[in-house]
């Protein structure tokens, strides 16, 4: 079975850096592009950031130059760097395999982002 385990959230002051991690497992991981997405409150979900099998990264505008996400295939782990932040990225912040097509997801890990 596909898991995908997120990690690494928290509550954290405004300027603060986190570093999520998403374990894999179940499939290829270095075949697949992976993202990071995130959903707060009353509103839908927003694809952060995401990174194809060879390592072109794209980002949102609202965490362009702040946020980076990165994977490591010899651990079969998906990161993202989150510094910076700001309380608008409160949110839950999963995983999810692919691109366009985000339904294979994991559970999420709470980001709180608050003086």
């Amino acid at each position: 079975d596909v898991q995908l385990q997120a990690s690494g959230g928290g509550l954290v002051q405004p300027g603060g850096s986190l570093r999520l991690s998403c374990a894999a497992s179940g499939f290829a991981f270095s075949s697949y592009p992976m993202s990071w997405v995130r959903q707060a409150p009353g509103k839908g979900p927003e694809r952060v950031s995401s990174i194809n099998s060879g390592g072109i990264t794209t980002y949102a505008n609202s965490v362009k130059g702040r946020f980076t996400i990165s994977r490591d295939s010899a651990k079969n782990t998906l990161y993202l760097q989150m510094n910076n932040l700001k309380p608008e990225d409160t949110a839950l912040y999963y995983c999810a395999r692919g691109i366009i097509d985000l339904s294979v997801r994991g559970q999420g890990t709470q980001v709180t982002v608050s003086s």
